[in-house]
């Protein structure tokens, strides 16, 4: 092939309209292919930053920093490829050359990239030098390396980038130091060279401070399979290589099917601070030798100074130091997702000699790790990692990235799932060749991708020992802090620009937050879970929690799905999502105390009396406050109406419905939403024809308590729920008050009312599937 050197004055020149057109087409592809590109920067990085470095994995992903790049500041970007890739002529070289790719063999590549900078590009480059398939960056001894395809041995990575940083920090010195001494006519010549239309551009550009972006590219999941793009390449070239086929493999699964690509900036690094005392000084010698931005890349050979040779000397011990921390920064901000972490687990179980692990064992150990790193602080999670709807049932076995995992894995031939069982089969500890690794053992990739991260695997080896001694009330901690974790984690994703002119209406400023008070470690008697209302949080009922906690029970504050966050959250919510809520509630707080009540406050009293029918074990009673079953406000019949009208329009619009919201006039502004979506209110409808339907199988005391003239609740409501409550023993009591919080607000000595109900049957529990033998009259039985 005819690997052309392309000229310097023409083919040279990055093209905006092919920036244009490439985002055109690439926005239509984003909407076709499965990949979901996400970048993560904790700053401005992607403005600051003038020379950004990226790990390889996939041959497309080179592509993707400069359309990021272009869509998020405008700035065009000069990138480093392969020689090969440029042929005189090519279509394609035409394009990448438009693009502002230049090949590695290009003449004077760093100063030209320098030049770059200073007239304001961004510079790409994959200091690794090609892709890395086994993920292994680091040696034995810990050291970061890399497979070099050429030379079949292990080497460092690339120095370019960092000498490319601290060169430019000295022509920039140059530049103001020239000025400093009023020589116009080299600033005019400097500025004329570099093709920049002022001197004050050129100093300018002097004047900012060079910035190296270290970041990582992360793919997940990683899937082994036959897809569209490998089979129509087969087709059309009968006798695909083996390395061809499997770079196809792999990247058309990520393109095909549904991959996250995070792509997240680290911290940025200035070379000008690994400038010490003495390199300034030595360097303070030779800047006036300096006549060329070629010169400061050649200090020593170009400038005739005998400060150059003690300053080259010190200054390649500072490119060794850049190269090796923008490696480690790079490597740190692998987005850490649940293959990793499993991968890494079995590895360190096959190099102890295990062959297998029961399901339970392995599923306690993941969730561990991820607890163990949640705490770290310092990792990067991936968002499932974050959420614990994805990762909070791991114990149980119903994990959507664990069942990904053990099928993909199975299908390779890694691991066999059965009889309770995971079994580590021989193909783990077979050796693969650097283009097989990918395609036969995608475990090893995972493990090796996360080994930089020292904390991260000292969490894993953590979660190994701990797992099989960990303790009921421990787990259960574990579980409130997926709790909380929850509430951040959906309180961000519900406070974005579309939602503000909603929350910012919201007048609820108490602490949402579930709780926990009480004994912890295991050994309490009974146990209280409390269940606030709609609209409202676990602040409604923290003051009845501290009471309850001040006699010496464990009390537990749920906090339901969509509460406390936005009323954008509540609207996206069901009625089975708040009984899941109060379900992990009660299975947590069974681990803390042997007996367990529950009281809810008028929906949450209606969810109380909803798990009841359930007849968990445990559960030693219920008390309902002013539960619902009819309504004060006769529009609530018109809510599915309205709900029905909001999906028509969601669904054949981009409008949220004619009526997504309505105000609430709240007892309790403090703690409620100030906005009700019509959406909840259909649940709640939903959710209490629900409740009436399984009255009849609740077993367990009730107590019922209700305001008599409930501004909100009618209180014919609590008779209703009463008479359907068939085979149980039961109790009501209507308390005179024209309020409907009669529990947050203590009306007619509401709490004490609890209190004592819990403790005359904290003596005396009857079993879940005993039949009472007589029923209690209702004190003050309502119409």
């Amino acid at each position: 092939m005819n690997h052309a050197l392309p000229d310097l004055d023409h083919d040279l020149k990055v093209r905006r309209s092919t920036y244009e057109r490439s985002v055109h087409v690439f926005r239509i592809l984003e909407k076709i292919l499965k990949v979901n590109i996400k970048l993560h920067q904790s700053g401005n990085q992607i403005h600051d930053g003038e020379i950004f470095l990226f790990n390889h994995f996939a041959r497309f992903e080179t592509f993707i920093p400069q359309y990021l790049i272009y869509t998020e500041t405008g700035a065009l970007s000069r990138s480093v490829a392969a020689n090969e890739f440029f042929i005189k002529g090519d279509s394609f070289s035409n394009f990448l050359l438009n693009a502002g790719a230049v090949p590695r063999n290009l003449p004077d590549l760093l100063p030209f990239l320098a030049s770059e900078i200073l007239r304001g590009r961004k510079v790409i480059v994959f200091p690794e030098g090609g892709m890395v398939k086994d993920r292994q960056v680091v040696d034995q001894n810990g050291q970061y390396s890399v497979y070099s395809r050429s030379t079949r041995t292990r080497r460092k990575h690339h120095s370019g980038p960092a000498v490319l940083g601290l060169a430019l920090e000295v022509f920039k010195q140059a530049v103001l130091t020239v000025q400093s001494q009023g020589d116009e006519a080299r600033l005019e010549e400097w500025t004329s060279k570099l093709q920049l239309g002022s001197v004050e551009e050129l100093l300018n550009a002097a004047r900012r401070t060079t910035a190296i972006v270290p970041a990582n590219i992360t793919f997940y999941p990683m899937r082994v399979g036959d897809n569209l793009l490998r089979k129509g390449a087969e087709l059309l070239n009968r006798g695909l290589s083996r390395r061809l086929s499997e770079e196809l493999m792999i990247e058309g699964n990520i393109l095909l099917k549904h991959t996250d690509m995070d792509l997240r900036l680290g911290e940025i690094i200035y070379p000008s601070q690994y400038l010490r005392w003495l390199d300034k000084k030595l360097l303070h010698s030779i800047l006036p030798k300096v006549d060329c931005l070629r010169t400061a890349f050649y200090l020593r050979s170009s400038t005739g100074v005998w400060a150059a040779r003690p300053l080259s000397r010190r200054i390649r011990r500072n490119v060794a130091g850049i190269r090796d921390e923008y490696m480690h920064r790079m490597y740190s901000n692998v987005t850490v997702n649940l293959s990793h972490l499993a991968s890494r687990v079995i590895m360190l179980l096959v190099a102890r000699g295990r062959t297998e692990i029961t399901q339970r064992e392995l599923h306690s150990i993941l969730y561990l790790a991820v607890k163990n790193i949640q705490r770290l602080g310092s990792a990067q999670l991936h968002r499932s990692l974050r959420n614990p709807e994805f990762y909070g049932d791991l114990l149980l076995g119903r994990c959507q990235g664990l069942a990904e995992f053990v099928k993909s894995t199975s299908a390779m031939q890694l691991l066999q799932a059965e009889n309770g069982l995971y079994r580590f089969l021989p193909k783990l500890r077979a050796e693969f060749t650097f283009d097989e690794i990918r395609r036969e053992n995608m475990v090893v990739v995972y493990a090796n991708e996360v080994a930089p991260l020292s904390d991260v695997c000292q969490a894993i080896a953590s979660a190994i020992e701990r797992a099989p001694d960990l303790s009921a009330a421990e787990l259960a901690l574990l579980r409130l802090h997926d709790e909380q974790m929850s509430l951040q984690w959906d309180k961000l994703q519900f406070s974005k620009p579309r939602h503000l002119p909603i929350n910012e209406l919201e007048t609820a400023s108490a602490n949402p937050e579930p709780f926990l008070l009480g004994r912890d470690d295991g050994s309490a008697e009974i146990g209280i879970i409390l269940v606030h209302g709609f609209l409202a949080s676990p602040a409604q009922v923290r003051g009845f929690g501290e009471a309850l906690a001040a006699q010496g029970y464990t009390v537990l504050g749920v906090r339901l799905k969509g509460h406390g966050t936005s009323p954008w959250d509540l609207r996206e919510r069901s009625w089975e999502d708040w009984l899941d809520s109060v379900e992990r509630g009660y299975d947590t707080l069974c681990t803390l105390a042997k007996r367990v009540f529950v009281v809810g406050f008028s929906s949450g009293g209606a969810l109380a009396l909803r798990l009841a029918a359930r007849r968990p074990d445990q559960l030693a009673g219920v008390a309902a406050v002013s539960v619902p079953v009819k309504f004060q406000n006769k529009n609530m019949a018109f809510v599915p109406i309205m709900h029905s009208a909001n999906q028509l329009v969601r669904w054949v619009s981009s409008h949220e419905g004619i009526m997504p919201f309505r105000l609430n006039d709240s007892e309790q502004p403090e703690i409620n939403y100030t906005h009700m979506p019509i959406r909840g209110l259909y649940e709640l409808r939903r959710m209490v024809d629900d409740m009436q339907n399984n009255l009849v199988e609740i077993r367990c005391p009730v107590l019922l308590l209700q305001g008599s003239m409930d501004p909100v609740v009618a209180p014919t409501s609590a008779g209703l729920i009463f008479d359907l409550i068939a085979h149980a023993n039961k109790s009501m009591k209507i308390i005179d008050s024209g309020r409907h919080g009669i529990l947050h607000e203590d009306n007619g000595d509401a709490q004490r009312t609890v209190m004592d109900f819990i403790a005359k049957r904290a003596g005396h529990t009857q079993s879940a599937g005993e039949v009472p033998t007589n029923l209690a009259t209702a004190a003050g039985r309502a119409g």
